[in-house]
């Protein structure tokens, strides 16, 4: 986790400088890596090697992943796009679960090298995969590249024609935003903790605090200690335990599709708020029952910690099937909602120069509060037992609130709407801004505004910028002159809402 944490830091830098595919095909190559040193291990200081390397990675592909999903994605596919990360992360995990039921009985040292091993090939499926995949638009843009960027557009968004109109409005939406923040905006990490009319602080604040708030649902307790759990909870045997596990598995997998086809209908703020509230009951639920139905008894060695028991002994099988069809519902609570979007919606938050590192330290602080909670847990199950699941439901309960209380709606907005959005001239329930025209158009006026008088002397008009570069696309592609057209933009007076 510690190298997860610097892993996530370093990618944003690396993002911006190489690219964001580039960053993840190098993601991909350094967890092989890691992964293959793990498996031919034959001590303690080659597998915290190979773990911390893989580590590294890991952080990285955390934060790539989303970032790029969310600068290819049309705004009406976005949070789909990106809940399928989260949904291959729970494939993942149930697999790695299964994987360790079907080899407990192995002898031998194959018996963890195997496991380790097989993870080698969604990895290089991964680096392989990804040499097939276009270049961000966004970070081709930024980068001068305006023809390459056009082309990738109509790939993704037009059929290949570069004579699409939604095609030529997104190319000019993304072109504005990228042009105004070239005249006017700095792009150190200064910036990202900068107030201003951008509202960057309290964009990091919310991108920090999903990813904290995600860790702070009691998650990784579950799925870290699971099999401890629900030995104490009355499941007989470790076998038994690490086959509840695997179906713990399972569900998480299965409650995450409904999110894949409903989260950009249901929007963000409903899924997070009624995720952190149903995560807030289950827990509450547990606690009361192991509160009421505990029992002091032999101590059960953790196959975590090595150590005494991290939980009570349950008094009647009665118990113990409420206890395991709560964490199930748990997990599937979380799985609907906190895991796709607590990736989602930091991906969405900041302008396009401080996407990327803005989002490495966003994942780096989720990386931070996991460790800290998977070093806390077995002390709070060990010491207050029931506890435990009450603190966690309060802080659910605390984040739906903070949730209803200061988290704007991003659904159906591109990541230019998004960005008006928190600068004030944009509302979240204007329906005018779901057309890339009067998002233009809204850039348009928002240049007006905003530097009419503070740049008077400087050349502030983002239309002849567009235009000139729609012009040098046309002129360098022969193929296409005839048919590239260029979009009108939007008067701010002919908007519709």
């Amino acid at each position: 986790m510690a190298g997860a944490f610097f892993g996530a830091l370093i990618s944003g830098p690396l993002a911006d400088y190489i690219g964001r595919k580039r960053s993840i095909v190098l993601g991909a190559a350094v967890y092989i890596f890691g992964s293959i040193i793990q498996t031919a291990a034959d001590g303690t200081s080659l597998m915290i090697t190979g773990r911390v390397i893989s580590g590294v990675s890991i952080g990285q592909l955390s934060m790539l992943v989303p970032l790029y999903q969310s600068e290819i994605a049309p705004k009406e596919l976005r949070g789909r796009l990106i809940t399928m990360q989260q949904f291959a992360i729970t494939i993942g995990i149930a697999v790695a679960f299964w994987i360790d039921f079907g080899t407990i009985n192995w002898e031998g040292s194959r018996s963890w090298r195997f496991p380790m091993g097989i993870r080698l090939i969604p990895a290089f499926f991964l680096l392989f995969g990804m040499v097939f995949m276009p270049y961000s638009p966004r970070w081709l843009m930024a980068q001068g590249r305006d023809l390459e960027a056009l082309k990738t557009i109509a790939f993704l968004r037009g059929n290949g024609s570069l004579s699409d109109q939604t095609v030529q409005m997104v190319f000019t939406e993304i072109k504005q935003s990228v042009v105004f923040e070239q005249k006017f905006a700095s792009q150190t990490y200064w910036e990202i903790f900068r107030s201003g009319h951008e509202h960057n602080r309290r964009r990091i604040y919310l991108g920090i605090a999903v990813q904290i708030f995600q860790q702070l649902t009691g998650i990784n307790v579950v799925v870290y200690y699971a099999s401890d759990i629900f030995s104490s909870a009355g499941v007989p045997g470790v076998t038994a335990a690490l086959f509840a596990n695997g179906v713990d598995g399972m569900v998480n997998v299965l409650a995450t599709i409904p999110t894949i086809f409903f989260i950009d209908k249901w929007g963000r703020r409903p899924t997070l708020i009624s995720g952190a509230v149903s995560c807030s009951v289950c827990m509450l639920v547990l606690a009361v029952v192991l509160a009421t139905h505990s029992l002091e008894g032999t101590p059960i060695s953790s196959d975590v910690t090595g150590t005494g028991s991290i939980a009570l002994i349950l008094d009647s099988r009665g118990s113990t099937v409420v206890v395991m069809v709560f964490l199930y519902l748990f997990v599937a609570c979380y799985a609907y909602s906190w895991g796709p979007v607590g990736w989602i919606y930091p991906a969405e938050l900041y302008p396009q120069r401080l996407r990327a590192k803005a989002l490495g330290i966003t994942t780096a602080a989720n990386w931070l509060f996991n460790f800290a909670i998977s070093q806390l847990a077995p002390a709070m199950l060990d010491g207050i037992h029931w506890g435990t699941y009450l603190v966690f439901a309060i802080f659910c309960a605390i984040m739906a609130f903070i949730v209803w209380l200061d988290f704007p709606e991003t659904k159906g907005k591109s990541l230019e709407e998004i960005d008006l959005l928190f600068s004030g001239q944009l509302k979240d329930d204007d329906l005018g801004v779901h057309h890339p025209a009067t998002a233009a158009a809204a850039l348009e006026q928002l240049e007006r505004i905003k530097f009419s008088e503070k740049y008077s002397n400087r050349e502030t008009s983002f239309g002849n910028a567009i235009e000139g570069a729609l012009k040098r696309v046309a002129e360098d592609d022969t193929g296409n002159i005839e048919e590239l057209q260029l979009p009108t933009i939007v008067s701010s007076s002919s908007r519709t809402t």
